[in-house]
């Protein structure tokens, strides 16, 4: 009698980055131990042309703005797209961030690196949300590529991609304002809501944060806890444009708090000499030089309470109120999520490519990997069920079938189904694998060996082959 372990089917090659995550040689190795129908005879080399067939350019744009160039990926996520639209979906608002992605290789660009990996070539990834914060589309650019030049090129190829003929609303934040990208959104007849930089407009700091007027107050649960704050937001009009300025009072109250902790701290430093200090981020913007000494400034750390709680808006919509546009600007955090999970959750890094096709195809398996988890993630919540990613993973991992041969005869035990395992099959409309199955008689032939786990996986109805994103 001998007895072979495997665990239960999770298809495609994305569900690596589902439970396992890492470098697609780490890929390799996963898959050894885990049931994907169909990838028997695949080998290591066949996932490296797979992310590079992924990332192949199929048209080149204008030749000149890697943003305008148009890959295998974009068809996948129009496909995507399309299969998923109703009438009742549609791209009415959506939410756009970029971060940048390092990896170790020789191709790409070096950039400013918001992983804080300056020494690493790294790659720009903008990420498209929809209002339901459901993933639309990524964006995959050269390193070196500047925020505030991505704005344009993502509007247009929203339209051009996903028939988007309604004018529809983007929401971004400060990093993607200038003045050339507002002009340029209202000539092509694209509402916006932007971030501004408080400190870095002078028709804010100097004018309109001085400004009275009547706060709007609406109150916001919080998800996580269900606890209630008050946000406050008063609008402003200067130079034809419409600034909102919101207020979050008990943000204010914690930015005050900390400042004072700060000062109190540079106080006791410089009482022992002010060596070092000016290389203190935190000190320095407090910090008033005297001589060959500092001195905290006080007239600075007065102007900074202006700013507690505090940030700005500006859009070119007119029919949504000032707590409307700052609760819809509020919601950009979908896209800050979506981030978090594509660097930790997914582990999308480390990333050894040495060539941009083959690294924007490893970074576009994430991006699917996450769309299935925000699927699996709706359908839970559709159910009643708002579960941890860590339980749905480490549950589904424990279901494993073990192969007993006796006698002649074969037969798959399932490992009992514990935790959240049964909500999560109950949620996509799959019923859990039998207990016990017979599978005949005499060893199998290899030939009989795939036919057996291709049915297998039929009959135990995988989670994710229910999730009608292929």
């Amino acid at each position: 009698m001998y007895i072979r372990t495997k665990k239960t089917g999770k298809h495609r090659t994305v569900m690596h980055r589902l439970f396992s995550g890492g470098s697609d040689r780490s890929a390799e190795k996963w898959r050894r131990d885990i049931l994907v129908p169909g990838t028997e005879d695949l080998d290591l080399h066949h996932i490296y042309r797979a992310m590079w067939w992924l990332g192949e350019e199929i048209d080149p744009g204008d030749g000149e703005d890697p943003r305008t160039r148009r890959c295998v990926k974009d068809e996948i996520e129009e496909e995507i797209f399309s299969r998923n639209r109703s009438h009742f979906t549609s791209l009415e608002i959506v939410f756009f961030d970029t971060t940048s992605i390092s990896f170790e290789g020789e191709g790409g660009e070096l950039g400013h690196s918001k992983d804080h990996r300056p020494d690493l070539k790294q790659m720009v990834v903008g990420a498209v949300i929809d209002d339901e914060g459901r993933p639309v589309c990524c964006e995959l650019w050269p390193g070196s590529s500047v925020d505030v030049r991505s704005l344009r090129p993502v509007t247009g190829r929203l339209r051009e991609r996903f028939g988007v003929k309604e004018r529809f609303c983007i929401v971004a934040d400060a990093g993607m304002i200038s003045r050339e990208n507002m002009e340029a959104l209202d000539k092509a007849g694209v509402y916006f809501i932007l971030g501004v930089r408080m400190r870095g407009v002078k028709e804010v700091y100097g004018d309109i944060l001085h400004r009275g007027g009547r706060w709007q107050e609406v109150t916001v649960t919080r998800k996580h806890n269900n606890k209630e704050w008050v946000l406050k937001a008063k609008e402003s009009w200067q130079g034809g444009r419409r600034y909102i300025v919101c207020l979050n009072e008990e943000q204010a109250r914690r930015d005050a708090m900390v400042r004072k902790a700060v000062l109190a701290s540079l106080k006791e430093a410089l009482s022992q000499g002010s060596k070092g200090l000016v290389a203190n981020r935190g000190y320095r913007k407090y910090l008033r030089a005297e001589g060959e000494g500092f001195s905290i400034d006080e007239a600075k750390a007065e102007d900074e309470a202006r700013y507690d709680g505090k940030w700005v808006l500006t859009t070119n919509l007119t029919e949504m109120t000032a707590p409307e546009v700052a609760l819809k600007y509020k919601e950009l955090w979908q896209v800050e999520k979506v981030f978090r999970d594509v660097k930790s959750v997914l582990e999308t890094r480390p990333i050894y490519h040495h060539r941009s096709e083959t690294i924007r195809g490893h970074v576009f398996c994430s991006f699917l990997a996450l769309i299935l988890r925000k699927e699996l993630e709706k359908r839970l919540q559709a159910k009643g069920h708002h579960l941890e990613w860590a339980d749905i993973r480490r549950d589904l991992e424990a279901l494993q079938e073990v192969e007993i041969v006796s006698g002649g005869r074969r037969t798959c035990v399932r490992t009992q189904c514990k935790g959240v395992c049964g909500k999560v099959f109950q949620a996509v409309g799959v019923a859990v694998p039998p207990v016990i199955r017979s599978l005949g008689s005499g060893p199998p032939t290899r030939h009989e060996h795939r036919r057996r786990r291709r049915r297998s996986a039929t009959q135990e109805n995988c989670v994710y082959n229910q999730l009608n994103l292929q």
